[in-house]
């Protein structure tokens, strides 16, 4: 069976608080080379983001941009924020959302989209180091840097 990898990253200007995220989805057992796969890469402009939550708007668009037919899904990210969701899911539903003091979360309506493309999806997240060295990088690595760099380039040219 084909497993498929999805590559999401993004690159935020703080000061226009806009950017672009990419994303890249791959089969596995794909043979075509990095140079065909950079072409392949999408990119989506976001608006009034910050890069916490562009990371995640990026990741939540790639995932409808997926045929649901690939499965199963691997996601890899650099975003701690969307790597420890899952760990915090029952935290943020018992408090329905809401912080401490009683104020709604900023990114509630993406943490529960995000919690219902999960469970809709069963993908599976995987950490994976942003900015390595050229020496320290396998193919997985090479293919988020693929993303990287396009999220950087779009963002650059506004």
């Amino acid at each position: 069976m084909t497993e498929w990898l999805l590559f999401t990253d993004g690159s935020v200007n703080t000061q226009t608080k806009s950017g672009y995220g990419a994303a890249l989805w791959v089969a596995s057992d794909d043979t075509k080379t990095y140079s065909e796969l950079k072409d392949r890469i999408k990119v989506k402009k976001f608006t009034e983001t910050s890069s916490t939550k562009m990371e995640l708007q990026t990741l939540l668009w790639a995932l409808t941009e997926i045929p649901k037919a690939c499965q199963p899904l691997t996601v890899y990210t650099d975003c701690q924020n969307i790597l420890s969701l899952a760990s915090r899911r029952a935290g943020f539903e018992k408090q329905n959302y809401h912080s401490k003091r009683g104020k709604p979360l900023r990114s509630a309506a993406l943490y529960q989209a995000f919690f219902e493309m999960a469970d809709d999806r069963g993908f599976k997240l995987v950490k994976i180091k942003g900015h390595l060295s050229d020496a320290q990088r396998d193919s997985t690595d090479r293919l988020f840097k693929l993303v990287d760099q396009a999220s950087r380039k779009a963002s650059r040219k506004e």
